[in-house]
């Protein structure tokens, strides 16, 4: 089976803001796992940030490189609470590291998952729906291409063209 892709330039953060937007739309987002890919400053935390906010995050909203993860708990997104994890495997050294924390046992559990730098754990990857590759242009605006990998992920664009 072949699942849908989608590019979208982003010719500046509000776009970036308005694309996260409209993927907080979708309710498919309550137990979706997707990882952002990108170098650094591609705008995947940026990314993250724009759509946190979108789920009705409030306060400091922090990139966990240091931390591997942030939870936001009980969002209200605009169809229901959901529970969110902001992940950050970029310092992981070993992709063992991966079970060794616990992070498995957090993907076990319902809710949004939102996962920078997986290629770190390696074999230990969870499962994703939806990957965001961001790249910068030689213009210096963003291409954002989507890729779904499930049935969720496939959802979630097809959202994206209402």
């Amino acid at each position: 089976m072949t699942f849908p892709t989608l590019a979208i330039t982003l010719t500046d953060e509000d776009a970036t803001r308005a694309l996260a937007q409209a993927l907080a739309q979708n309710p498919s987002l309550a137990d979706a796992t997707l990882s952002l890919w990108g170098g650094l400053g591609a705008g995947k935390t940026t990314f993250t940030r724009h759509l946190l906010r979108a789920l009705g995050a409030q306060g400091r909203i922090k990139s966990p490189t240091y931390a591997l993860l942030e939870p936001y708990d009980d969002l209200p997104a605009p169809w229901g609470r959901l529970s969110a994890w902001h992940f950050d495997f970029y310092r992981l050294q070993d992709p063992n590291e991966y079970e060794e924390a616990g992070l498995a046992e957090v993907f076990a559990t319902p809710g949004l998952k939102i996962v920078e730098w997986l290629e770190q754990v390696a074999e230990h990857a969870p499962a994703v729906d939806l990957s965001l590759d961001l790249s910068i242009l030689d213009d210096g605006q963003r291409q954002a291409r989507l890729q779904a990998h499930s049935a969720c992920g496939t959802a979630l664009i097809k959202g994206l063209h209402k």
